[in-house]
């Protein structure tokens, strides 16, 4: 398959280097966008600089800091256009680590939607806070059960589309950003009959740099759930209900990289 790893930066310029590195050690046959919102450490320049030399590589350039939904929104656009059958999200600060990504293009091959998880079975969150560990562990809960996804990890931000789930889910409607848009994906993902599997990631804190998680990530999640519950719902779909509807098939899968 013609695969495309999308990766928003904003001041990501120590990582980027030896992340793609990483990245083309384990899917050397991928290619790889970075989508820089103007990042005043210099990221954007060195992406530049790597895509003048890997043909692999491609940049675009935003003109500030406009939001990871925005981002990943521009790269499904890109990835559409330029006719790949499947686009990756994956974060810049290794908290997605490479080594899962042969498992991700494996089952990639019979699935619509491939959700790297922390809560099945070998995946996990080894150094969080039991803060972190609530807030994340419990936003997933809270959306499980107010929108019947059943995904076991519906905020996860390590996942691959194939391109006709991406032409026909509605990406200019997509409002949310953050734990929010990858709830909203998830949720559109589902709604449209798409078979999603599960396989595990170990999610470790970022490297190099801070955390792009803040309170207003986590309240806008919070309330998109509450807002498409109880909001109009959209026409001409069948409602969630906790079991996946007709033409769904959630899997779980184990991963050879974790043993």
């Amino acid at each position: 398959m013609k695969t495309l790893i999308i990766i928003p930066t904003y001041d990501e310029r120590e990582n980027l280097r030896p992340l793609l590195e990483a990245i083309f050690s384990q899917a050397p046959k991928t290619d790889l966008l970075i989508v820089d919102d103007n990042s005043p450490d210099g990221t954007g320049e060195l992406a530049d600089q790597i895509a003048r030399e890997d043909s692999r590589v491609h940049v675009i350039h935003r003109s500030g800091k406009l939001g990871l939904g925005t981002a990943y929104i521009a790269g499904f656009k890109y990835a559409i256009d330029h006719h790949y059958d499947a686009a990756f999200e994956m974060d810049a600060d290794f908290s997605h680590d490479p080594r899962f990504l042969p498992d991700f293009l494996k089952e990639i091959e019979h699935a619509d939607l491939v959700i790297g998880s922390r809560y099945i079975r070998g995946g996990g969150t080894p150094n969080w806070s039991p803060l972190r560990r609530f807030i994340s562990g419990g936003g997933n809960i809270f959306a499980r059960v107010m929108l019947g996804i059943p995904v076991h990890d519906c905020t996860a931000g390590y996942r691959c589309y194939r391109r006709e789930v991406l032409e026909n889910i509605g990406l200019d409607g997509v409002e949310s950003q953050g734990y929010g848009f990858q709830v909203e994906m998830t949720y559109r993902t589902l709604r449209q009959g798409y078979k999603i599997v599960e396989t595990p990631i170990i999610f470790v804190d970022r490297r190099v740099g801070k955390s792009k998680m803040s309170r207003k990530i986590v309240i806008e999640a919070f309330t998109y759930v509450l807002r498409t519950r109880f909001g109009k719902k959209p026409e001409n779909r069948t409602p969630l209900t906790g079991s996946p509807v007709p033409g769904n098939r959630i899997e779980e899968v184990s991963s050879t990289s974790n043993s």
